[in-house]
């Protein structure tokens, strides 16, 4: 380590005055260093953590070993989705020795001192980071919303070193964490896209999975959206283009705080390419993201990233007075909080007369919570579209919000495609 610059505070950690756990993660992220194109890191002030997901007893016994180590986080921690839901695990095809380890491996983060958050859309809770702060977050759809939206600066941290950086509030001083390497490098133009499909929820999960495929890991820079997004509708765009892509950061002219004009979105640079977005273009994308011909429909999944208390609010209406079909299960994953306040709301209930379940703190494509009955899923996520077929060994189909809840009831998929023509 004779080649990093490091500080007073770092040497003392590797000189083990922190504690072992200390010593032992800075050492992991002093050997990453050169990964991360740097000799030297910077202070964070907040990190979320994937590693929370058991994948193995690997997994497990990482997160045994740090916490016997004495490790605590420095910074505030939250976590990702675990690996399954603890209360609900046996309503589903769930292993019990998956759900014991994987509830071994949440209950070591917890003693490390995260915040038991269980959610991979933790800028939708209290947690929710500020502009320009530095941060080490894990998962793909809140680095994205974490960079873009907000504006607050993170690398695309994977699983192990992400509770690193949280244990020392140290990361590598690279890539995004640096303005100069948040600037735009493709420029989207949305040409000739009515308002109408620009106001729908459906337009951005498409658009980002288009996006995504394109760009990669380079930042894409989108100009003439007409219609402010919501927060609900900016999380379904960044999700889609992080997974089609790898993409870890967005500008929207006009919308995200970094890109109020173009030039300040490419910081003064040229686009090193530009691509022209049209309805054409749009239907394209739309029909990818389905991968069979056959109206026949096993489950409607919804919540990835995880449903928001608005996005039950929205989908309650559609419910009511309905019952899903007997031949069709009917999921939306949240975490705990968001699943409380439904029930308050009231929307619990109609969520369950509905025949559907809500699930909490872990995800299908991350828990083998499917039964081997299941083939055929239909969801409004461009993320589950895109994963289920790999992760899930499913065929997919993908729709509107009102697409899933008509395709549940009748009990065969139902698709209108009218917005792309």
């Amino acid at each position: 380590m004779n080649d990093l610059v490091l500080t007073e505070y770092d040497q003392s950690i590797l000189a083990g005055e922190q504690g072992h756990a200390a010593k032992m993660a800075l050492s992991i992220l002093a050997k990453m260093l050169p990964v991360f194109g740097t000799d030297r890191f910077l202070d964070i002030s907040g990190a979320h953590i994937d590693s929370s997901l058991f994948q193995g007893d690997a997994t497990l016994e990482y997160a045994e070993k740090l916490v016997s180590l004495g490790a605590n986080v420095s910074v505030p921690t939250t976590l990702n989705v675990g690996g399954v839901d603890i209360h609900g695990w046996k309503d589903w095809s769930v292993p019990a020795e998956w759900a014991e380890k994987s509830h071994r491996q949440m209950q070591a983060y917890q003693k490390m001192g995260c915040v038991p958050t269980w959610t991979c859309a933790p800028y939708q809770t209290s947690h929710k980071p500020t502009f320009g702060q530095q941060i080490a977050w894990g998962e793909s759809n809140a680095i994205i919303f974490a960079n873009s939206v907000i504006g607050a600066r993170t690398e695309r941290y994977p699983d192990l070193l992400d509770i690193c950086a949280a244990i020392t509030g140290r990361a590598p001083a690279a890539g995004l964490h640096l303005t100069e390497h948040r600037a735009g490098q493709i420029l989207v133009e949305l040409i000739d896209i009515p308002h109408a499909v620009q106001e729908s929820d459906t337009f951005y999960p498409v658009l980002g999975h288009y996006i995504g495929s394109i760009s990669q890991a380079r930042i894409p820079v989108i100009e003439n959206l007409e219609y402010t997004p919501n927060e609900d509708q900016l999380k379904a765009l960044g999700a889609a283009m992080a997974s089609s892509g790898a993409v870890a950061l967005f500008h929207l002219i006009g919308c995200t705080p970094e890109a109020p004009t173009r030039a300040a979105a490419f910081q003064h640079r040229e686009p090193e390419k530009t691509l022209k977005v049209t309805r054409d273009v749009l239907r394209t994308a739309f029909t990818a993201l389905t991968t069979t011909t056959s109206t026949t429909l096993d489950l409607v999944v919804l919540g990835s990233p995880h449903f928001s208390f608005d996005e039950i609010k929205q989908l309650a209406p559609l419910l009511q007075g309905k019952s899903r079909h007997p031949d069709v299960q009917f999921l939306v994953t949240t975490n705990r909080i968001v699943r409380e306040l439904a029930k308050s709301a009231g929307y619990l209930s109609m969520i369950e007369d509905f025949g559907g379940r809500i699930t909490v703190d872990t995800c299908i494509l991350t828990s083998p919570m499917l039964p081997t009955s299941v083939k055929t899923i239909m969801t409004n996520s461009a993320k589950y579209a895109y994963y289920a077929p790999g992760l899930l060994e499913t065929a997919v189909v993908f729709g509107s919000l009102e697409d899933c809840v008509y395709s549940a009831v009748e009990g065969r998929v139902i698709q209108n495609d009218s917005l792309w023509r």
